[in-house]
C-alpha cells in the first residue's frame, strides 16, 4: 500500500508556486508601504519572509520525492503535509495582517487583498483533493486489514489512525481557509457544496462507529463478568475499548469543524454525551441536552410500558413474602417464648428475651432475602458482599464486638436478671432489658441508663437483689447517762414486733461502740429482699418515737471546753 505521491506532489507544488509568485509581488508592495513609516508593513514583511523560506524548502522536498528511495517516500509525503499546514497557517496570518491595514492604508490593503484573492483560488481545491486521496488510502488500508496479522496488522492500524488524524487536520485547515476567504470578501459556495456533504457523511460514519462499538463493548463487558478468566474476551474488550475511545476523540475534534461551517452538530454532541465516560463543557448545548433528556425519557416510557406488569407482579410477590414471613416470625417468637418458659434448664429472663429476639430477627432476615430473590436480585453476590462487608465492619467496630462478647458472657454466667437491682460501673437501678451490645437500667427516679456490656463485665457487678433475704444494718446511739439495759429492751421490742422481720435468722442487737458523744447500738434484723426499705424506714421511725416516750436520749455530737486562768507569780 502506497500513497499516490505524484498526484499529491503536483497539487502541493502547484500551491507552492502560486505562493512564490505572490511572495515576490508582496515584497515589492511591502517595500512601498514601509516608506510610509507605519508599523504594520514591517510585520507583514516578516511574515512574507518566513512564508518564502517555507516555500523554498517545500519545493526542495517536492523535487526529491520521485528520486527518493521507496522506503523514504511515505516519510517525505508526511513532511510535505506538515509544510502544507504551516503554509496555510501563514496564509491565514497574512490575510489577517492585510485586512488590518484597511484602516491605516486602504489603498495598499486593497492591492494586497487582490493578490491574496488571486492566490486563494487554487488552495481550496487542493485541500479537497488531498482529503479525497486520504479517504482512498483509508479505504484501501481498511480493505487490506483482513489479510494481515501480527505486527503487520498492528502497524497498519496505527498507520490508519495517523491518516485519520491527518484527514481531520485538513478539515480544520479547510474551515480556516474558508474563514480567510470570507475576510477577503470572497464567495465559498462552490467549495461549500463539495465540503458540506463530505464532512456530514464523515460525522455520521464516526457517530455510527461510536454507537456500534459502544453496544458491542457493553455486550463484551457482560461476557467478561461471566467469564473473567477468558483471555480472548479480555483481548476483545481491550481492542473495542481502544477503538471506542479513538472514535470518541475524533468526533469530539470534528464537532468544532462542524460548528465553524455553521452545520448542526447537536446530534453528534448527543452521541458524545451518551457514549463518553467523561463530559466536556464544550459539548453542552440546549439542543444536545434536550436530545439526551428526550432519549432518556423515551427509553424510560418504553421500559415502563413494556415491563410495568411484570414489575407490579414482582412487587406484589415481594410484599406478600414479607407479610407471610412477618406472621411466621411472630409465631416463631411465641413458640420460642413458650419453649423457654417450659424448659427444664435454668435460663434467665435476659437469655429468654434474647432467644426470642434472635429467632424472630433470623426468620425476618430469611424472609427479606427470599423476597429479594423474587424480584430478580441474585442472592449469591449479595451474601458474598455481606461477608466482605461484615469483615470490614467487624474490623472497624472492635468496641462493639467486645460488647457483643461481654453480652454473651453475661447471658451464660447470669450475674443479674430482669428487675434485679444492680450497681455497675457507677450506675445503679433496676435491670429492664439487655441485648448483645448494651444493658438498659432504670433508676429509682425514673431515669434510663444504657450501659455498654463491656463496661459491666469488665468491672465489679453488685447485685443487690440476687438473694431472697437481706440483713438491715441500723445503728442507734444513747447518752452516757441513759440506762443501757433499758435501751436494749426497747430496741428488742421494736424489732420483734415488726411483722416483716424474720424470726430466723434471729435479729442481732448489741452494744457496739463507745463514741465521743454517745453509746452506740447495732440493730441487724433479717428481712425478705423486697421488704428491705419498708423495714428500714419503719424501725428508724419507731426507735425515735419510743426513745422519746421512754426518756432515752439520742445525743448529738458535742465537745466540752474548759477555760483556765493563769495567775501572776
Amino acid at each position: 500500500m502506497r500513497i499516490p505521491v505524484k498526484i499529491l506532489s503536483g497539487l502541493l507544488i502547484m500551491t507552492a508556486l502560486a505562493t512564490t509568485t505572490f511572495a515576490a509581488t508582496l515584497e515589492t508592495e511591502i517595500s512601498e508601504i514601509k516608506n510610509t513609516g507605519t508599523a504594520e508593513p514591517d510585520n507583514i514583511q516578516t511574515a512574507v519572509e518566513k512564508l518564502n523560506s517555507d516555500i523554498h524548502e517545500f519545493l526542495f522536498l517536492s523535487e526529491k520525492i520521485d528520486g527518493a528511495k521507496e522506503i523514504d517516500r511515505d516519510v517525505l509525503v508526511y513532511r510535505l503535509d506538515v509544510r502544507s499546514f504551516r503554509m496555510l497557517k501563514d496564509f491565514e496570518a497574512l490575510v489577517s495582517e492585510v485586512t488590518g491595514l484597511a484602516s491605516t492604508e486602504p489603498t495598499k490593503a486593497k492591492q494586497l487583498e487582490a493578490q491574496l484573492t488571486e492566490l486563494s483560488e487554487g488552495v481550496g481545491d487542493t485541500i479537497i483533493n488531498r482529503i479525497n486521496e486520504i479517504e482512498q488510502i483509508i479505504a484501501q488500508s481498511a480493505a487490506d486489514l483482513d489479510s494481515l496479522s501480527g505486527g503487520s496488522l498492528v502497524a497498519t492500524r496505527a498507520y490508519l489512525q495517523s491518516i485519520e488524524s491527518m484527514r481531520i487536520r485538513y478539515y480544520e485547515a479547510l474551515v480556516n481557509y474558508l474563514e480567510s476567504r470570507k475576510e477577503l470578501g470572497l464567495s465559498s459556495e462552490r467549495l461549500r457544496s463539495q465540503v458540506d456533504p463530505k464532512i456530514k457523511l464523515y460525522a455520521e460514519v464516526l457517530a455510527g462507529r461510536i454507537e456500534f462499538t459502544g453496544s458491542a463493548l457493553a455486550q463484551v463487558k457482560t461476557r467478561a463478568k461471566q467469564a473473567p478468566n477468558d483471555t480472548d474476551i479480555k483481548a476483545a474488550l481491550l481492542d473495542l475499548d481502544a477503538r471506542h475511545a479513538i472514535n470518541l476523540r475524533r468526533l469530539e475534534t470534528l464537532i468544532p469543524v462542524l460548528d465553524g461551517l455553521g452545520l448542526d452538530s447537536s446530534k453528534y454532541k448527543t452521541v458524545l454525551l451518551q457514549q463518553a465516560g467523561s463530559i466536556s463543557v464544550s459539548l453542552f448545548s440546549s439542543n444536545a441536552l434536550y436530545s439526551v433528556l428526550e432519549d432518556g425519557w423515551s427509553a424510560l416510557k418504553s421500559a415502563v410500558k413494556s415491563y410495568s406488569p411484570d414489575i407490579i407482579f414482582r412487587l406484589l410477590i415481594f410484599f406478600a413474602v414479607l407479610f407471610v414471613f412477618r406472621i411466621f416470625s411472630r409465631i416463631v417468637r411465641r413458640v420460642v417464648r413458650v419453649a423457654s418458659d417450659r424448659s427444664s434448664l435454668a435460663m434467665s429472663d435476659l437469655l429468654k428475651n434474647m432467644l426470642v429476639s434472635i429467632s424472630g430477627g433470623t426468620v425476618m432476615a430469611i424472609g427479606v432475602l427470599m423476597a429479594l430473590s423474587q424480584i430478580g436480585i441474585s442472592l449469591a453476590p449479595m451474601l458474598a458482599g455481606l461477608g466482605v462487608a461484615g469483615f470490614i465492619v467487624g474490623f472497624a467496630l472492635q468496641d462493639s464486638l467486645s460488647n457483643f462478647a461481654a453480652g454473651a458472657m453475661i447471658l451464660v454466667y447470669r450475674p443479674f436478671d430482669v428487675d434485679d437491682f444492680v450497681e455497675v460501673t457507677g450506675a445503679s437501678g433496676l435491670v429492664k432489658k439487655m441485648n448483645l451490645v448494651s444493658t438498659t437500667i432504670a433508676t429509682f427516679d425514673n431515669q434510663t441508663l444504657v450501659v455498654p456490656n463491656s463496661k459491666i463485665w469488665g468491672d465489679v457487678i453488685k447485685n443487690v437483689t440476687a438473694q431472697k433475704e437481706r440483713r438491715v444494718d441500723l445503728e442507734f446511739g444513747i447518752g452516757y447517762g441513759d440506762d443501757i439495759e433499758h435501751a436494749e429492751r426497747v430496741l428488742h421490742e421494736i424489732v420483734t414486733a415488726h411483722e416483716k422481720v424474720l424470726k430466723q435468722p434471729e435479729p442481732n442487737i448489741r452494744l457496739h461502740t463507745l463514741g465521743d458523744s454517745s453509746v452506740n447500738f447495732i440493730v441487724r434484723p433479717w428481712v425478705k429482699t423486697e421488704d428491705y426499705w419498708s423495714v428500714y424506714w419503719d424501725i428508724m421511725r419507731e426507735v425515735k418515737l419510743r426513745f422519746d416516750r421512754e426518756g432515752i436520749s439520742i445525743p448529738f455530737p458535742q465537745r466540752d471546753v474548759h477555760l483556765f486562768k493563769e495567775t501572776e507569780a
